[in-house]
């Protein structure tokens, strides 16, 4: 099951300009409020900077980022990508091994179809809690499994499991090629025994929503898969473009990367 902290915690907390930190952080933020992206302050943007990593993309562009983490399947995800289909959108799906092992026939769907497959740890530990050696097994056996399934030769994205991340963890990622994606819109969509009703997706996603937005949706919701496809036209609607992954890295300054397509 994938958990995720969507509280405010941007406390101030310093960061040694030598030390590498392992003290945890839980991603979260002030959710977004009539089109203004959020914020997480200076010392956390300049904290991701520093590693390539981030969760919003231009705010002066109205376009958004689709990614879905996939821990299990909860017989939801063909749905989606029935609608992805239909309204050509790319996305981005972050699975676990769990996922890569139970759902190989819907991850080989996800990459013929022109999605990406990101890393989202193998068995979904809490990365400040395992060492770097540890970190990169989790990684590389999401990575290997996914090309063995997809033929998907690059894996260069990844979000951290529950959201949880130190400087350290943030190093251990960038030093083995990957790229750090958070979000800046999220909500409590992950419990099954507590959906709420596709408007209840639709209502988030459409008050929260601002240019830039790297949207988070997990695919184990059935209000997500009920209200995916209206949000997306009437995101449309309201002039907003859907882009991959790819073309945003493509935009930025993040070193020798390789981009995959």
């Amino acid at each position: 099951m994938l958990y995720m902290t969507v509280i405010c915690l941007f406390f101030a907390h310093g960061m040694s300009a030598t030390a590498v930190s392992n003290s945890a952080i839980h991603w979260g933020f002030k959710k977004a409020e009539n089109e203004v992206p959020p914020e997480a302050g200076a010392n956390y943007d300049e904290l991701l900077k520093k590693y390539n990593a981030f969760y919003k993309a231009d705010p002066t562009e109205k376009v958004v980022y689709l990614t879905f983490d996939n821990g299990y399947e909860n017989g939801y995800t063909e749905k989606i990508l029935d609608v992805l289909k239909k309204e050509q959108v790319p996305a981005t799906f972050f699975v676990t091994g769990h996922y890569l092992n139970s759902a190989a026939d819907l991850v080989k769907r996800m990459v013929k179809e022109g999605h990406i497959v990101g890393n989202h740890s193998w068995s979904h530990p809490d990365f400040t809690q395992i060492n770097d050696a540890k970190i990169k097994e989790e990684l590389d056996k999401v990575k290997q499994k996914t090309k063995e399934l997809t033929g998907q030769e690059e894996m260069i994205f990844m979000r951290p499991p529950r959201g949880i991340f130190s400087e350290r963890t943030l190093k251990v990622a960038k030093d083995a090629g990957y790229i750090h994606v958070f979000w800046s819109l999220a909500f409590v969509d992950w419990k099954t025994d507590q959906q709420k009703g596709w408007e209840y997706s639709y209502n988030e996603i459409m008050k929260q929503i601002h240019p830039g937005a790297v949207i988070l949706l997990h695919t184990v919701s059935k209000d997500n898969a009920d209200a995916l496809e209206k949000a997306i036209v009437d995101l449309k609607k309201r002039g907003y473009t859907f882009k991959s992954l790819n073309d945003y890295v493509l935009s930025q300054q993040f070193g020798k990367n390789k981009i995959f397509y």
